[in-house]
């Protein structure tokens, strides 16, 4: 629970809030459409990666021998690491991965929302004396709170959900990982292995009633606030 949660929050905040509206921002500043495309284009092929493959370029990176971390850290006379028996490093590593691979999906929503704003209002803003900074701030973040607010009342129904392929397929099931890789997904596929179809099945309705309340309260929540902004 502490994995799974602790997890699904941080991949909200850093992919589908921040670091996603970011990349939206900095991409819709660039006013050459070949790099714009180009910049698009090589944030998004992570995406359609299998992680079978990302498992296996995670695993070049991290050898125990010949891996290319553990080769710098020896150039600097560093100890090499056996990162797949340190259970310590691989919060940090997992959200690398996740951050490489869909960080570019996320900020499309973004960066969509941020090219259906009217022209006149950055206009409007420039004679009033707004900086890039300033413009930013209060015409396309204001802009993007719905498309934000969108993201947070859907990713708060998947909470107790992650994905199986990251914490299961890149960490290599190791089992001296499970304290820091070790999430609901992947203790239920180990039940369901052993045969205990019965707790399987009661962790994905636990699952599916708590992301139904979660939703719900989310929903209420933002549209107390700012009936506008949110979904139903």
């Amino acid at each position: 629970m502490r994995n799974t949660i602790g997890y699904s929050l941080a991949s909200m905040f850093l992919i589908n809030l921040i670091g996603g509206m970011i990349v939206a921002l900095l991409l819709y500043e660039v006013t050459s459409k070949r790099l714009n495309k180009l910049y698009q284009t090589s944030m998004l092929i992570p995406s359609f990666i299998s992680f079978t493959a990302i498992t296996y370029i995670v695993y070049l990176l991290l050898n125990p021998e010949l891996g290319l971390l553990n080769q710098i850290l020896n150039s600097f006379n560093i100890e090499s690491v056996n990162w797949y028996n340190e259970a310590k490093y691989w919060p940090i590593i997992l959200m690398i991965v996740h951050i490489w691979r869909d960080i570019g999906m996320a900020a499309l929503y973004y960066y969509a929302a941020l090219l259906s704003i009217d022209k006149s209002l950055f206009e409007a803003a420039e004679l009033d004396g707004a900086g890039k900074w300033k413009q930013i701030w209060y015409v396309s973040v204001p802009e993007l709170l719905p498309m934000a607010s969108m993201v947070v009342i859907s990713k708060m129904g998947s909470i107790l959900s992650s994905s199986f392929d990251l914490y299961y397929q890149v960490p290599m099931n190791s089992g001296a990982l499970y304290p820091a890789t070790d999430v609901i997904s992947t203790y239920v596929y180990r039940g369901l292995i052993g045969g205990n179809i019965g707790s399987g099945s009661a962790v994905g309705l636990f699952q599916s009633a708590v992301g139904l309340v979660l939703i719900i309260v989310t929903n209420a929540i933002i549209k107390k606030i700012d009936p506008n902004k949110a979904m139903f």
